[in-house]
């Protein structure tokens, strides 16, 4: 368009119209160049980014950055995730299944199968007699002895730690169905794709079964203070904010619920999420900006 444009200045740019023809085509030209330039300059910058996570999560010792905890025990989910877990995870019995992910050195498993007194903390999450058997995953191998010999005193159909690959890389038939699934600064709180991970998680619940998780420093449903400092960031289609609960009630076959946590360090929600039919379909979202950290920066953008 620009070259014919050209031609025509050439021909008879002393008209009006055709000078102002010339202009916005020069200035179309131009910002769609820099849109495709930013495109493919932002790509290689993301990549970059998750690498330098990656290289976070392998870290060890006093390597592991001060703030990217990795041993919170029971008694820590029962501070941190939504009204109601300890409850739910108490009332599960023998044959029910709970998946921990992002479970670090599975210190809440641990506690969760801790002998009668070993643990008083926890003991509110945990009802006398049978224990749910219990799932642990970890991008990172961080079992500890003690976890060595629980899972040898307890047997594997009992409790299991998976490290190595990421939530997404694990099948249903691989992992099965749980009853619970929880998520504490894990996958939902690092991934760099939101609604992957959120329609995994779903695919692994039973009809009836509760994810329980939190993500700090994103815009409450409960409304915001001035001067925040966003982690997480999410944006409709048009660029406008999106808060993370409105965008999880646009999930079909859940049923959403969510506790403005204000007063926190960092403005946190903490979130519940019950699936109540098989014919799960979350709203897409894009990643736009992704900076390594613990947690990310991160921002989303519904891709409709």
């Amino acid at each position: 368009m620009v070259m014919r444009l050209v031609k025509l200045s050439v021909q008879g740019w002393k008209t009006p119209i055709a000078r102002l023809a010339l202009v916005i085509a020069i200035v179309v030209q131009t910002l769609g160049l820099r849109a495709v330039w930013a495109q493919e300059s932002d790509e290689p910058r993301i990549d970059e980014e998750i690498a330098k996570q990656e290289k976070i999560y392998q870290r060890r010792g006093a390597d592991v950055p001060s703030g990217y905890i990795t041993n919170r025990g029971l008694s820590d989910y029962a501070e941190l995730l939504p009204t109601g877990f300890c409850a739910a995870l108490g009332s599960l019995g023998s044959s029910d299944r709970w998946l921990d992910i992002g479970a670090g050195a599975a210190q809440a498993i641990l506690d969760y199968y801790a002998p009668e007194g070993d643990a008083p903390s926890a003991e509110k999450c945990v009802r006398a007699g049978a224990r749910a058997r219990a799932v642990a995953i970890s991008i990172e191998d961080r079992r500890t002895d003690k976890w060595q010999q629980q899972a040898a005193s307890l047997g594997n159909d009992r409790i299991r730690y998976l490290a190595g690959k990421s939530l997404r890389h694990y099948s249903v038939e691989e992992l099965g169905k749980f009853q619970i699934i929880t998520d504490v600064f894990g996958g939902f709180t690092y991934t760099a794709d939101l609604s992957r991970f959120v329609d995994n998680v779903l695919s692994l619940l039973e009809v009836g079964g509760r994810f329980y998780t939190l993500v700090p420093g994103v815009h409450l449903e409960g409304g915001d203070k001035l001067g925040t400092w966003y982690l997480t960031e999410l944006e409709n289609a048009a660029g406008r904010p999106e808060k993370m609960c409105s965008w999880l009630k646009k999930t079909t076959c859940v049923k959403v619920s969510c506790e403005s946590k204000s007063d926190w360090k960092r403005p946190t929600e903490l979130i519940k999420v019950e699936k109540v039919c098989s014919n799960v379909s979350v709203p897409r979202m894009k990643l736009l900006e992704f900076v390594a950290g613990y947690p990310p920066d991160r921002r989303f953008q519904l891709d409709q």
